[in-house]
């Protein structure tokens, strides 16, 4: 008897910060306004030394607040962060968590989630929730879980969706391989050229 392949249940889901997208879409328009206008009116070796910086700069500020997200299938986990880029199966995911920053571990490695910052403030009020439930007495031998807090932070649920996941999906056949990960030269290799090229016009010209 033959089954049918397994529908998925769900679209892949995908994971960014609205504030780091926003705050290095600003940082660019900056560079570009100062550096731009260094470039086209400068001196000199002024207008060089402002090339040089937009080149180190600019790849920088997009590895740490445009590229960062997230993507969770049913057979995988792809984590893309600043200058890496690294696919997990959901076999190969031991656990995930928020601690100060939120993480995915494997058996020999641990990868962070810069995509899913950590929201203490919203933590700090759950746990202010709890302190008066228990003083209530309306917890008295219970400890809440983030999931049982009517209003989670949107990293604190996504924590919980990713954890749900490699637990529902580890045994997936399609869930199966090994991690694979992949640096981003893209951006790394220009900014080091950017940053060479500072170093040489700051000492030689």
């Amino acid at each position: 008897m033959t089954s049918s392949p397994e529908a998925p249940e769900f679209a892949e889901r995908r994971y960014r910060s609205a504030a780091g997208i926003a705050s290095g879409v600003l940082l660019l328009a900056l560079a570009a306004w100062l550096g731009g206008d260094a470039i086209v009116r400068g001196s000199g070796r002024t207008p060089w030394l402002a090339l040089a910086g937009l080149l180190f700069l600019v790849p920088l500020v997009i590895a740490f607040t445009v590229r960062p997200a997230v993507w969770a299938s049913e057979d995988r986990l792809l984590v893309r962060n600043p200058f890496r880029t690294i696919t997990l199966p959901w076999s190969r995911v031991a656990a995930v968590r928020a601690g100060y920053s939120s993480e995915v571990l494997t058996e020999t490695a641990k990868y962070q989630l810069w995509a899913i910052p950590v929201s203490l403030r919203q933590r700090k009020r759950a746990a202010g929730r709890q302190q008066r439930a228990a003083a209530e007495g309306i917890s008295d031998r219970v400890t809440l879980r983030p999931s049982d807090t009517p209003d989670r932070s949107p990293s604190d649920q996504a924590i919980e969706d990713l954890r749900d996941l490699a637990e529902r999906c580890a045994r997936r056949e399609g869930a199966q391989g090994e991690t694979s990960v992949r640096w981003a030269y893209e951006l790394i290799v220009p900014s080091l050229v950017g940053l060479v090229l500072c170093v040489v016009l700051y000492t030689v010209i």
